[in-house]
């Protein structure tokens, strides 16, 4: 297949050199033009099992994203334009192309609803979770499938917080004990494993559940090896909320913690430098020094790698709500209501694309139409692809928006399903080519 429909409103092209979408045409040309190529066909694919030919915009500042975009629309209204031409519709659908460079911070940090930390802290591949690399599990259940179509509990629970999951596992749990008279009692995710152990007619009965209270119960124990709370905390506050001096405290403090692990600390680093890369320079210049002296494996230069490509200068959007007035008020008015849950305050970038969609205030001169395809009225069909890759916590952010009936159904794809290690994977092996090239 040229895609992957990873959940009914996310789809994935799966590609594995993904890391090609960071580096300028003149380093690798060959590469790039196969890159584009199996972008495009994906992104054809798609539009074919829709059945329709969108009018197709992009992310004016990246060079990726416009040719992605002029390339998708030579094939659909030049080369292949019979294989292309449905019965139109009232109002085209829209497809607009954007870089994960948009949004560096979404990829950067820990996630606390259920499908997305799971992807975060264990890796979902094509919808399916390889328990082999934590342990010890019995042969039908080392390798287990997470899908919310062939999975209710799953499909119920995905986009629910982590410590809302623990009780609905147990109210499951406790379900079965009635069932089978068994008065143990149930207080912990400990508790938990052992009961299911002990039960083998349960695992038959809810194979199901036991699959889930495996992977909480070593999503929990993570949790505390890595001190996560701690470090997302952090983190939300670096993503949402201004405060550079107490920014700067909490992540040195942070750095000299012996239990963070190196991949927190570099995140860390990171996230600090994309918000105050230019308010903090000499601040920023230790901390880069602290996580040499602390991070073994850090590849120096790769925290000013990823300025380079995703720095303030790069970007289109307004990634920290600080430039625009209707974002400065809304981010004032969010502080005053306070936050319902201090790990999952942050919303992608990607949510305000949408909205501005919706409400039809996506600005031309940042998101230019190609060729002379304009929009009459509003979409009701948009599909957001992103060059470099989506999140799970995107996905759940258009889940959210379609459940909100606005008369726009929205679907994102993008060329991989990002998590903090293949997103810093992805940016190591661009850095690691573009030094041996010299060009970058």
């Amino acid at each position: 297949a040229d895609f992957v429909a990873s959940d009914p409103y996310h789809f994935t092209l799966n590609m594995p050199s993904n890391h090609i979408y960071m580096l300028p045409a003149v380093v690798d040309h060959s590469n790039l033009q196969r890159f584009s190529d199996r972008v495009v066909d994906g992104i054809a694919a798609v539009f074919l099992a829709l059945k329709r030919r969108p009018v197709i915009r992009y992310q004016r500042t990246s060079d990726i994203a416009k040719r992605i975009a002029q390339e998708t629309a030579k094939l659909m209204y030049q080369q292949e334009s019979g294989l292309f031409d449905f019965r139109r519709t009232e109002i085209s659908p829209l497809l607009l192309v954007i870089d994960r460079r948009d949004d560096p911070v979404t990829p950067l940090l820990n996630q606390w609803t259920y499908q997305a930390m799971v992807h975060e802290l264990i890796g979902i591949q094509d919808n399916k979770v390889d328990l082999r690399t934590i342990g010890k599990f019995p042969k039908d259940q080392q390798e287990v499938v997470l899908s919310s179509e062939q999975d209710g509990f799953f499909k119920k629970n995905m986009y629910e917080n982590f410590g809302d999951i623990g009780m609905n596992i147990k109210q499951l749990v406790d379900e079965f004990q009635q069932i089978s008279k068994s008065n143990q009692n149930i207080q912990t995710i400990e508790d938990m494993a052992k009961f299911v152990d002990n039960y083998p007619e349960y695992r038959k009965m809810h194979g199901n559940v036991s699959k889930h209270v495996a992977l909480v119960t070593e999503m929990s124990k993570l949790v505390e090896e890595r001190k996560l709370m701690l470090v997302s905390q952090t983190e939300q506050e670096l993503a949402c909320n201004g405060g550079q001096v107490a920014a700067f405290e909490a992540v040195t403090n942070l750095l000299n913690n012996e239990s963070v692990s190196d991949i927190d600390r570099l995140r860390l680093v990171m996230l600090y430098a994309l918000r105050y890369e230019k308010e903090s320079p000499v601040q920023l210049m230790q901390l880069f020094n602290k996580l040499s002296s602390k991070s073994a494996k850090y590849k120096p230069g790769l925290v000013q790698f990823l300025l380079k490509q995703a720095g303030v200068d790069k970007r289109t959007g307004d990634l920290y709500g600080n430039r625009d007035f209707l974002n400065i008020a809304r981010n004032m008015a969010r502080g005053l209501k306070g936050v319902e849950n201090v790990y999952t305050q942050h919303q992608p970038l990607l949510f305000q694309t949408m909205e501005s969609i919706t409400k039809g205030r996506l600005r031309d001169v940042d998101y230019p139409f190609v060729g002379n395809h304009f929009q009459q009225g509003r979409p009701q069909e948009v599909v957001i692809f992103i060059v470099g890759g989506t999140t799970y916590e995107e996905s759940r952010s258009v889940a959210l928006q379609n459940s909100m009936n606005t008369g726009i159904r929205f679907i994102l794809g993008g060329s991989a399903i990002l998590n903090s290690k293949r997103f810093l994977k992805d940016l190591e092996e661009a850095q690691r080519v573009a030094r041996t090239s010299n060009a970058v």
